[in-house]
């Protein structure tokens, strides 16, 4: 079984563009309704991605956290582009930038169309309590903050968010992975 281990971060300020070291543009979809893992009625969101000429479909568990199980298939472009049109409610898309940091990489994701303004960076781990380099451009972390995951952000964009929203730290019930 593949594990996932991923800290999410707000970013303090706008240096991390200076390490930019590539970007590439992703579309991608859910074929399980975040209100499925809300309600419990399903275990895992099953995501279709598409970054250029590449295509993967993504299951994940539903836990909360930084570890979570999580398998990745390729896929057809074809038939990746055909499941974002028919099967899912909503495509995300995001610009993700590789920020290299003292020999690791922080993906940076800069949110497009309702989304736009938000900006997190992820960091894979190889273990749960992993020492990490901390850039000064690394703010708030996110990671058990369920409206901060893609899957939400389909049904609850950033646009639509409050001021409490934005700016609160604990876990509101109900928000499911």
């Amino acid at each position: 079984m593949g594990i996932e281990i991923e800290r999410k971060f707000l970013l303090a300020n706008d240096d991390w563009r200076k390490a930019i070291a590539s970007s590439k543009h992703i579309a991608q979809g859910y074929l399980v309704d975040v209100r499925a893992l809300r309600e419990g009625t399903a275990r895992a969101s099953v995501r279709v991605r598409i970054s250029g000429e590449q295509a993967w479909l993504n299951i994940k568990s539903v836990e909360l956290g930084i570890a979570r199980a999580e398998y990745e298939l390729p896929l057809a472009l074809a038939d990746a582009q055909a499941m974002l049109d028919t099967m899912c409610n909503g495509v995300l898309e995001k610009v993700r930038h590789h920020v290299e940091v003292e020999g690791w990489t922080f993906e940076v994701d800069e949110f497009l169309g309702t989304n736009n303004g938000l900006v997190v960076a992820e960091l894979e781990l190889p273990e749960t309590h992993a020492a990490y380099p901390r850039p000064g451009w690394l703010g708030r972390e996110v990671s058990s903050l369920a409206r901060y995951y893609n899957v939400n952000l389909l049904e609850h964009p950033y646009a639509e968010w409050n001021e409490d929203e934005r700016n609160a730290t604990d876990v509101q019930a109900g928000e499911g992975a």
